[in-house]
């Protein structure tokens, strides 16, 4: 029963040790949950030593029974009785301790999800606050200039380069004139009589001899040019 007393003494302070680091970062939540799952553990080691002592009084208790002791053996049953009472307890302290560790895991697991949304909200927001929506339209008009004014340059550049390009139209007008003249001037240099013919050149290379029927027909060809 006295050590069954000091280990209700030491939960006391445990506890305010817990209870004066509250508020404080996640690693004193995490340091309270190994705190509470030792106590659990010793709990359970105790567990088992007051059934050792239980199992050695049943059977001490029938071994005097069995010597025609009754009165010790009644002594022996009603000391597990009371150990019994004591395994009660230590099983409802463990109880409260287990509910106690699973309760602070999960609220650690809560406050580590709210800090983590709480930190994405504020990245978001400070993102928002670097890249507003007028920032971006700034932006887009930008981009948007500087494409137009790498096409032009590209254009510009692409462009091709004639100096004589708006005197064209003079030179094509030059030039039919110099066919005009040229033409006149063959004209006047070769007069043709009136109804001349100009037939093409005879070539000089012997052409080959002609059978009857087209030499017949060359006479003819040449009759009707001579009646011309």
């Amino acid at each position: 029963m006295n050590w069954f007393g000091k280990k209700k003494a030491a939960a006391p302070s445990t506890t305010s040790s817990g209870a004066s680091q509250s508020g404080s970062n996640g690693s004193n939540a995490q340091a309270t949950i190994i705190k509470l799952k030792e106590s659990v553990l010793a709990q359970e080691k105790r567990e088992e030593h007051t059934q050792r002592k239980i199992d050695k009084l049943v059977a001490d208790a029938k071994a005097k029974m069995a010597k025609g002791d009754k009165k010790g053996a009644l002594y022996l049953m009603k000391r597990k009785k009371l150990h019994e009472a004591e395994m009660d307890k230590i099983a409802n302290v463990k109880m409260t301790l287990e509910t106690q560790v699973m309760n602070l895991e999960s609220a650690h697991q809560n406050a580590e999800t709210f800090k983590a949304m709480s930190a994405g909200k504020n990245a978001m927001a400070n993102l928002r606050t670097d890249v507003g929506i007028e920032k971006v339209d700034d932006l887009m008009d930008d981009i948007r200039e500087e494409m137009e004014m790498a096409n032009e340059i590209s254009d510009a550049i692409a462009a091709p380069v004639d100096p004589f390009a708006e005197d064209e139209d003079d030179l094509l007008a030059e030039l039919e004139q110099m066919g005009a003249d040229d033409l006149e001037a063959e004209m006047l240099k070769a007069p043709i009589a009136k109804n001349e013919v100009l037939l093409p050149d005879v070539p000089d290379q012997k052409l080959p001899d002609l059978n009857d029927a087209e030499a017949e027909e060359m006479r003819k060809l040449e009759a009707e040019l001579a009646g011309l």
